[in-house]
């Protein structure tokens, strides 16, 4: 008997099938030991070594796979190939040496880049050892990563308040987001405008734009005016012209490179809108395989890497698809080989392909996510093994009578469209094509100007970073590798340092904080050519050409000294400097000139950063006298005031006045004064400027009574909550699609909501509401729903709850792949015994579940302190 250890059960599954009886293949379920989320895992003073722990649910998947190495002739190490698969093959193997489960079995290690019978089995022919030049790689990346997080982390917790993490790869990836930030607010608009011109030359008329005014070649700003523009358009219309030149030249478009992870997250984010995460969660799931016809077969290739080169029976097979399907002159000469650029060697894989360029994804008919990402690889792969496209480029000049007033038209026409027949590569710009076809006109030919316009401009910022943009930029710099992209985005998200708006990053105050402070006192470790540097050096590790120790040594002698000197300075000292760098920001100049640091409540106290448990904000420096404040991403009068606060107006039924006031935590409106006045926090999308007095009594007297409920005449209420618009009944709450809803639903849309929310079983709040019955399990009988829980869709079984995967349609969830879902979470030890939601909520964030009795009750603190090493420590 030989034993096969892969990481997921659906691969085992598929690759048992292929190889029959004579073979046991288990599922690692991915990683198996971590270094544990404590001081102390990585130990510098010896030599860096490193503790390692079984995860508890890795410890019964290890004891199966144990039990069955026993018996066994061969223990075959068969984990993804790449650094990462490397790493779990050896530490599969250091546990079974542990156990004393190897006997006289033999070790071998397998790769293969497609989850294929042939591809399977021909692995299978040419073992290998396992690859230590990898594994150090590894090694060395986990032990960067653990001590940046286990000493960084403590330094910005101590430091900077509210301050959640910090990473090797994620705070350069957040630098990134936080500099493009301030080039869009320091970007000065300019002004230019343009002049175009209908023409006609004896045919049909098309457009010019001008290109000479007064004898000289226009540049973009040579009309900087209303003025100058409409002279120069003027000229063009008083002006007669003859056709110049004309001048045609013959072009070729080449097909792009089939994709690498980095291309496929990016095109993925451009054409299909997912997100890394999503993209990669799609492809793991094409990659192990799909049940077609009865089989599981893997229908791409590996999806981890950085290589274009495709197998030579891959080439072959898509030019007799090409030819099958479009014709022989779509198919070039010769196939088109493409080589990388990555360093990484051992990334540096086959490109990203259908296993099959025969299954067309129009067949397959794969539902959701998975059915559009096929469909973009295989026309990728099929694209890039097509004719080029032939397209033709004209320009035609125009010039007055007098010289000194130049047209000009350019035009494209695609004679052959070639690979644009199947793809075309998205891109991250909205910049317009050059435009169509011209018609014939001949030098020399008399041409007309039928009328002409002067069009205003005005200069832009750069774009906010997309994902697809970010992935891109990160590449070029050499920061992570494709197998980081994903998590790291998702770290930036998860914890707060950003937010995505209309698919854009934007950093929150938080992050700009963060970014400022290593930039201030950590400023070699988040530059962009040091992080590149570290890449490199990783990869000689990795190609054997560096002792991953030496790499470590190097790193820890400079960075260890860092820390500790940071660590002796005052908070005070700290917030200082952050105050200065932060300055421009902060305090924005006024347009009296007057000095922006005066506090506008006070006018005697300077404004200056200030700290509370709750992280950093903007105070007067008369405290407690002057109570002034707001958040550090505000700027004084942001809320609509010259002085920060301004009254609303007096509330018709008490006689109190009605406030509007900035906080530390953002505008807020108030009724009247004293000891506690009633408060209302604006709701997200409120604009504080456009407050009026209506606008704060309607909050201020929420919750709303909408009615009395017709079953027992209770009151429902609608109001704003912790988790949003809501109405609610007798203990149960209904979430309301907007703001708005809140002063504007009736009676009968309320009773129907609650019952929605009671029919989904929401007897009390926070239960969760059915989004979607998907029918009975096969096994037991048992109802699977989809349901709305507090942290997102989940599918509940009995006592067994399994979340949808992020990014995932909870209403696109089938059956068949729900039942797979919980076969993992109960695999995994989810069910009826694993209750505390919190904790798995804690750990999903990076925390560590608190370990508390009812007599231990002081146990907490410890615990808490290790929750939050746990969450600030990871590295993405």
């Amino acid at each position: 008997m030989n034993v096969v250890v892969v990481e997921s059960p659906a691969k085992a599954k598929t690759i048992n099938k292929y190889l029959g009886s004579g073979y046991k293949v288990l599922a690692s379920y991915g990683h198996v030991r971590d270094l544990p989320a404590k001081d102390g895992s990585v130990r510098p003073d010896e030599d860096f070594a490193m503790s390692w722990d079984v995860d508890a649910k890795a410890a019964k998947r290890l004891a199966e796979i144990a039990d069955a190495a026993k018996g066994a002739d061969t223990i075959i190490l068969a984990t993804d190939p790449d650094r990462e698969g490397e790493a779990i093959s050896w530490h599969v193997l250091e546990v079974l040496q542990k156990k004393r489960a190897l006997k006289d079995a033999k070790v071998q290690r397998v790769v293969f880049n497609a989850i294929t019978k042939s591809a399977v089995t021909e692995a299978m022919r040419h073992p290998r050892d396992l690859d230590m030049e990898l594994v150090d790689a590894y090694l060395a990346r986990r032990a960067l990563d653990y001590l940046v997080g286990f000493t960084l982390s403590p330094v910005l917790w101590r430091k900077l308040p509210g301050a959640r993490s910090a990473g090797r790869v994620q705070s350069v990836a957040l630098r990134l987001v936080v500099d493009r930030e301030i080039e869009i607010e320091r970007f000065k608009t300019q002004e230019y405008w343009t002049v175009e011109a209908n023409v006609s030359a004896g045919g049909d008329p098309f457009l010019t734009r001008l290109v000479k005014h007064e004898g000289k070649k226009l540049t973009k700003f040579d009309l900087p005016n209303e003025t100058s523009a409409f002279a120069a358009r003027d000229a063009v219309k008083a002006a007669s012209f003859k056709i110049h030149a004309v001048e045609k030249k013959p072009g070729k478009r080449s097909p792009p490179p089939p994709f690498t992870t980095s291309t496929l997250q990016q095109e993925a984010s451009r054409k299909l809108g997912f997100d890394a995460k999503r993209t990669m969660q799609a492809a793991q799931k094409l990659y192990e395989g799909i049940d077609i016809g009865g089989e599981t077969v893997g229908l791409i290739t590996y999806m981890r890497t950085d290589g274009v080169q495709t197998a030579p029976e891959a080439l072959d097979e898509a030019r007799q698809v090409i030819g099958g399907i479009y014709g022989r002159e779509y198919v070039p000469e010769k196939a088109r080989i493409y080589s990388t650029k990555a360093k990484n060697a051992q990334e540096a894989h086959e490109a990203i392909r259908p296993t099959s360029l025969a299954r067309n994804p129009g067949k397959l008919r794969l539902d959701g996510d998975l059915g559009r990402l096929y469909e973009l690889i295989w026309k990728r792969m099929i694209a890039s093994q097509m004719e080029s496209a032939r397209i033709e480029r004209t320009t035609i000049d125009l010039d007055s009578a007098d010289g000194k007033t130049g047209l000009r038209a350019t035009g494209q026409v695609v004679l052959f469209d070639g690979y644009l027949a199947v793809y075309e590569e998205g891109r991250d710009d909205d910049a317009d094509e050059e435009g169509g076809r011209l018609p014939q006109v001949k030098e020399g030919a008399d041409a007309k100007v039928a009328d002409a316009r002067a069009d205003q401009h005005f200069t832009e910022p750069p774009p906010r970073y997309s994902e697809a943009s970010l992935v891109k930029k990160m590449e070029e710099l050499g920061i992570g590798r494709p197998s980081t992209y994903a998590s790291v985005l998702s770290v930036l998200r998860d914890r707060a340092y950003v937010r995505m708006e209309k698919n854009r990053f934007i950093p929150e105050d938080k992050g700009r904080l963060v970014t400022v402070f290593l930039e201030e006192f950590f400023r070699k470790y988040v530059e962009y050519d040091f992080t590149a540097d570290l890449e490199e050096k990783l990869d000689l590790v990795s190609a054997g050409e560096l002792d991953w120790k030496v790499l470590l040594r190097e790193f820890w002698t400079d960075f260890h000294a860092k820390t500790q000197e940071i660590g002796n300075l005052r908070t005070r000292e700290v917030l200082d400097n952050l105050d200065s760098a932060l300055a421009p920001f902060l305090y924005p100049p006024k347009a009296d000139g007057a000095d922006p640091r005066v506090c506008p409540t006070c006018g005697a106290g300077q404004l200056s950063l200030k700290t509370s448990r709750f992280g950093p904000f903007v105070g007067c420096s008369n405290y407690p006298e002057c109570r002034y404040t707001r958040p550090i991403g505000q700027a004084e009068g942001e809320n609509g005031g010259e002085n920060g606060d301004r009254e609303l107006g007096t509330d018709p039924e008490s006689g109190d006045t009605v406030y509007l006031k900035a906080g530390r935590f953002g505008p807020y409106v108030q009724l009247g004064e004293g000891e506690k006045p009633k408060r209302s926090s604006l709701p997200k999308g409120w604009s504080a400027a456009a407050m009026d007095l209506e606008k704060g009594l309607r909050l201020l007297r929420l919750p709303r009574e909408v009615g009395l409920h017709p079953e027992d005449s209770q009151p429902i209420l609608a109001g704003i909550g912790r988790y949003g618009p809501f109405v609610q009944h007798s203990g149960t709450y209904a979430n309301l699609p907007s703001v708005d809803e809140v002063f504007e639903v009736g009676l009968n849309r309320a009773v129907a909501l609650l019952a929605e929310k009671r029919a989904g079983g929401a007897g009390r709040r926070g239960e969760a509401a059915a989004l979607k019955e998907l029918g009975n399990h096969p096994v037991d009988g048992q109802p699977i729903r989809v349901l709305s829980g507090r942290y997102g869709p989940y599918i509940k079984h009995g006592a067994t709850n399994a979340n949808v995967p992020r990014g995932s349609d909870p209403q696109a969830l089938t059956l068949e792949e729900a039942v797979t879902l919980i076969a993992e979470r109960e695999a995994k030890g989810g069910g009826a015994k694993k209750k505390p939601a919190r904790a798995t909520k804690a750990k999903a964030e990076g925390g560590a579940a608190k370990k508390t009795t009812a007599k231990k009750a002081p146990a907490k603190k410890p615990a808490a302190k290790k929750t939050a090493k746990k969450a600030e420590a990871e590295e993405a």
